[in-house]
């Protein structure tokens, strides 16, 4: 197996992981800004509010993208495990 096929399978890992994670760490920044907002409005400085409506956002985003998420994931150790007898020959 060449150097490059190992920094090809590297860079289309880091790219499915990124894929695959932005949704949810986007869901939790806007939960986490909305009640930051609702905060500085109301004059509650109470650090833990923020993990309930994180974790809703999160579990929400997961109900809705992840038959997605799935499908990317396994696309790509479709990827790399059809081309798993090629590195050894």
């Amino acid at each position: 197996m060449s150097d490059a096929a190992v920094l090809e399978m590297a860079r289309q890992a880091l790219y499915v992981s990124l894929l695959v994670a932005l949704p949810l760490l986007g869901a939790s920044l806007l939960a986490g800004i909305a009640i930051s907002l609702i905060q500085v409005m109301t004059s509650i400085q109470d650090v833990t509010l923020t993990f309930v409506p994180k974790i809703l956002a999160v579990v929400a985003t997961l109900l809705l993208a992840g038959a997605w998420m799935l499908r990317v994931l396994l696309e790509f150790a479709e990827r790399i495990l059809s081309g798993f007898p090629a590195w050894f020959a």
